[in-house]
């Protein structure tokens, strides 16, 4: 009888101790999180006060559409949020890539000087966009690729200061099919809204496997340089994929915004290979959703929209749970990450490699 209690006691705290090792629905408010991909463009305070309220800390990076007086706009915002809020908001700045001079030294150090005025006031990194490798051509009419030399300087100035690189580079590989062959719906439905950045309809354009290597000649040329891909890099569409490239560089991590959706597309076919993906390259993998506000919507639904859209992926990552999706057809379940696991991609990770001072 004896005996039995002991076993008894001893599977309950088994029990006990499998159960804690994992976050619930409950716990979404008390672990402080880091939304690390966000665009805060106005100053009305709606992202940071439904931040406050679910306990995140933002990082907010900044866009190069072209448009010099855009770009200032961004950074004001930006900065100003920041030191409203310090040690809940950061910014990334980006810089406007006016072609006029392109190549020469002239060109890098007003670009250079640029951010050093930016970075001054607190920016933690530096954001480059699509545009190089989509938009952007020389004077030959030939796309500028991130690999190209003529970025170097300013790529070793940023590594000078010790920051990540943050970029944006490529698209979605459904950016190079058709409309109705996309395997997502935020896919389809963005590129129908942007025909110009749909690349199925532009086959002249560097295609999707010369984005990805343009990114990856790029590392290998900076093997030093610390680098942030977002949307998982533009490997969204295969986790292995992704795999081999973190492997190749060490000084790689990425983040999810606006892909979370591709993980749970691939979690309805093999759940199994995605939860031991993101336990597997747990120390590279940073929360982020690519959400923006500009002080246009009204506060409370865009407050109601930002909660739902957080308590969603923490109930991805956190629970075993059978979920659908608005963005594509069919049913998938939870990672249930484990606890140590869902700190990294929600906290620690965008600490290390942002060096957030908090």
């Amino acid at each position: 009888m004896r005996i039995s209690l002991q076993l008894l006691l001893f599977h309950c705290l088994i029990f006990s101790g499998c159960r804690n090792g994992y976050y619930s629905e409950k716990d979404f408010g008390s672990l402080t999180k880091i939304d690390s991909h966000v665009h805060i463009n106005g100053k009305t305070g709606y992202f940071e006060e439904i931040a406050t309220e679910d306990n995140f800390i933002l990082i907010t990076l900044g866009v190069d559409h072209g448009d010099s007086a855009n770009i200032s706009r961004q950074h004001e915002s930006a900065g100003y949020s920041a030191q409203k809020h310090p040690g809940r908001v950061f910014y990334g700045p980006t810089f406007l890539f006016d072609t006029a001079g392109w190549g020469t030294p002239d060109w890098s150090s007003k670009v250079i000087s640029g951010l050093e005025k930016d970075l001054s006031q607190g920016g933690i990194t530096v954001k480059i966009w699509k545009n190089i490798g989509m938009t952007v051509r020389d004077r030959s009419g030939r796309f500028i690729m991130v690999d190209d030399p003529g970025l170097d300087p300013v790529i070793d100035y940023i590594k000078g200061r010790g920051l990540p690189i943050t970029g944006h580079l490529g698209e979605p590989r459904n950016c190079w099919l058709p409309l109705d062959q996309m395997t997502v719906s935020s896919d389809s439905s963005y590129f129908a809204r942007n025909p110009h950045y749909h690349m199925f309809l532009h086959p002249e354009y560097p295609s999707y496997e010369d984005q990805i290597n343009a990114r990856d000649n790029m590392l290998a040329k900076h093997p030093d340089l610390t680098f942030i891909g977002c949307h998982l890099a533009s490997l969204e569409w295969n986790v292995d994929s992704l795999a081999k490239r973190l492997d190749r560089f060490p000084n790689m991590a990425v983040d999810m915004s606006a892909r979370i959706c591709h993980l749970q597309y691939q979690s309805a076919q093999d759940r199994k290979r995605v939860r031991d993906f993101c336990i597997r390259y747990q120390d590279r993998l940073l929360y982020g959703t690519d959400v923006g506000d500009s002080g246009n919507s009204d506060s409370e639904q865009f407050k109601k929209s930002m909660h739902a859209t957080w308590l969603d992926d923490w109930k991805y990552f956190t629970s075993d749970e059978e979920m659908t999706s608005d963005k594509f057809r069919g049913r998938f379940s939870g990672l249930k990450l484990p606890k140590d696991v869902v700190e990294k991609i929600y906290y620690s990770n965008a600490v290390k490699w942002y060096k957030l001072g908090i």
